[in-house]
């Protein structure tokens, strides 16, 4: 017996010292956004970041001043779901749906406790924002052109060979050869300490270019942030954080009904533009309604038709003959599908899905990502050939509008 003892006592204390052993050489390496990020995810029951968890994090608030309420269509609150839309939506862990047609409402419901009030995470939606504003810059005369070189605003990267002929535009477009793994799920990645770590700032520039930028299309969260970084210091002279700048040019123009929230890096200087803009459906159909409007809403340009059409528009530059381009600036494309669209989207399934042709908003907005059986004649992730298809459905068999 007390050989077990002695056994177990030097087990305890083996696995103790391995611990702080890892602990330490955690810390020394710059890792130590480890431990947040598992306090936040698997000590919480959740195996990545989740929607809700704005409230882990310290943000900056956006302010909303006169709603302006989406006018319901006649036909709301008389439709019903097809089955196979409904059970998607169920099966997925879905929070918020709703669907907007010629600008009024025809649909609007909510999950789990969920409602009209509730914040979440926009995840990378927020990149289609953050080129949004990048480009209102450029229009009010901030930052020079949609091409500016990005040492302009990241002199950190004067003397980085591929850097040096890198645009905010190859950031945008994520054809800018920055060293990046995308990753939500792996604890030791860049992705993961962006979203967990202290300095933001530090944490992105000290990372290289490692391919001549302008070449294929790679998907990279540090490319928006890149981005996000020379807007800061692009905005900062005139006054402006990320934030106030939405604030002021579009949130409270587009009469948005709730203040956002956007998600700060741990040292609470910047947002992280990548991710983390949180809101409610709603509002988040706005930005979908202002694209498909080529920049315009309610008689007030926004945004200008031109620059719409280029973050809309496949870059046919960053894919090979015969794949789909399924990108162009900041949102994804899919419009040679059965039903043509290009989308906001973020991590677990949120969508934003822009249907030009039917003059329609699809949004989306849950805790999973849905894999149902792909929709032939679709580009894109399964679950948006599903919502396209089976909302057009319904807006097909709407009752003609009475004389």
């Amino acid at each position: 017996m007390a050989t077990v003892k002695k056994v177990l006592k030097w087990l305890m204390i083996s696995i103790v010292g391995l611990i702080v052993l890892i602990s330490i050489g955690l810390l020394v390496t710059g890792n130590g956004y480890i431990f947040r990020g598992l306090q936040l995810t698997y000590l919480k029951g959740e195996k990545t970041a989740n929607i809700d968890d704005y409230i882990d994090f310290d943000n900056r608030i956006i302010d909303t001043s006169i709603p302006i309420s989406w006018e319901k269509d006649t036909n709301f609150g008389a439709i019903s779901l097809t089955p196979e839309l409904q059970n998607a939506l169920d099966n997925d862990q879905t929070v918020a749906f709703a669907f907007i047609k010629d600008g009024k409402l025809l649909y609007e419901s909510y999950w789990q406790g969920y409602s009209s009030e509730s914040h979440t995470n926009s995840f990378s939606m927020a990149k289609t924002v953050t080129t949004m504003l990048y480009l209102k810059a450029v229009e009010e005369g901030i930052i020079a052109d949609i091409n500016e070189p990005i040492i302009t605003f990241l002199p950190e990267y004067a003397n980085d060979k591929y850097a040096q002929n890198c645009t905010l535009a190859d950031l945008s477009g994520m054809t800018s050869g920055y060293d990046w793994l995308e990753d939500y799920y792996l604890p030791v990645n860049p992705t993961a300490k962006a979203y967990y770590g202290n300095d933001l700032v530090k944490h992105m520039t000290s990372r290289s270019f490692i391919e001549e930028c302008g070449g294929h299309f790679v998907y990279s969260s540090g490319d928006t942030q890149l981005l996000g970084i020379a807007l800061t210091r692009a905005l900062k002279p005139h006054g402006y954080t990320a934030s106030s700048y939405l604030e002021e040019k579009f949130w409270k123009p587009l009469g948005m009904k709730n203040e956002g929230y956007w998600s700060l890096d741990g040292s609470k200087n910047i947002e992280k533009m990548y991710c983390c803009l949180n809101a409610n459906e709603l509002d988040f159909a706005k930005f979908g309604q202002l694209l498909l409007n080529g920049g315009e809403w309610q008689g007030e340009q926004l945004l200008s038709k031109e620059h719409v059409e280029w973050m809309v528009t496949p870059n046919e530059a960053a894919f090979d003959v015969g794949e789909p381009q399924i990108y162009g600036h900041s949102v994804w494309t899919d419009m040679d599908s059965p039903v043509p669209f290009y989308a906001m989207l973020g991590h677990l399934g949120q969508r934003v899905l822009v249907l030009p042709e039917e003059n329609a908003i699809i949004v989306r907005l849950g805790k999973q990502k849905g894999l149902p059986t792909p929709v032939a004649g679709f580009h894109l992730e399964p679950d948006l050939g599903l919502y396209v298809t089976e909302v057009k459905k319904i807006m097909d068999n709407l009752p003609a509008p009475a004389e």
